[in-house]
């Protein structure tokens, strides 16, 4: 509770009134963003962190990309979640190096919101990469890390598996 109340109110000082000039200049000097989503698989931080974002950029016009080497998401899940399955775009069974590329060509585009891949280790040239297609094509680009760990250091136990109702 104290965290979002510190959140807020470190946002509230950050909000300062510029002109429309400004406004243009800083969108399209700062659109696009490449971060790293680091998630366990018995913790629910991908429905409480990810998925509100997922769905207010899934009201913009362009389409959601997942890029998931492995896993096939599930239209059930898709629904249930509030998220557009009309403007879902899945590609599957590609190789990891593949899918950095892929990832790279679709942020470049300008036609997905978000791009979420599940990319092997990068090293700081690709990085570098994704982050110059994220500001090209205005695009938030999501490089999706599962970590093996089964329990949280907090000792705080969820019940809920993300994956096994994302995909199937």
């Amino acid at each position: 509770m104290r965290t979002q109340h510190l959140a807020n109110h470190h946002f509230s000082q950050l909000a300062l009134p510029v002109s429309r000039a400004q406004v243009n200049t800083s969108a399209s000097l700062n659109n696009g963003l490449i971060t790293e989503f680091v998630y366990s698989a018995s913790q629910p931080a991908f429905a409480q962190l990810l998925l509100p974002l997922l769905q207010h950029l899934g009201m913009q016009s362009r389409w959601l990309l997942w890029l998931t080497p492995q896993q096939k998401l599930s239209r059930h899940w898709l629904s249930q979640s509030g998220l557009p399955v009309d403007k879902m775009v899945q590609v599957n069974q590609i190789t990891a190096m593949s899918t950095v590329d892929a990832m790279e060509k679709a942020l470049q585009t300008g036609n997905y919101s978000v791009v979420l891949g599940w990319l092997p280790d990068l090293n700081d040239a690709e990085r570098e990469r994704l982050q110059i297609a994220a500001r090209q094509g205005g695009a938030y680009g999501f490089i999706m890390k599962p970590t093996n760990e089964q329990n949280s250091a907090c000792g705080h136990h969820s019940t809920v598996k993300i994956h096994s109702s994302v995909y199937h």
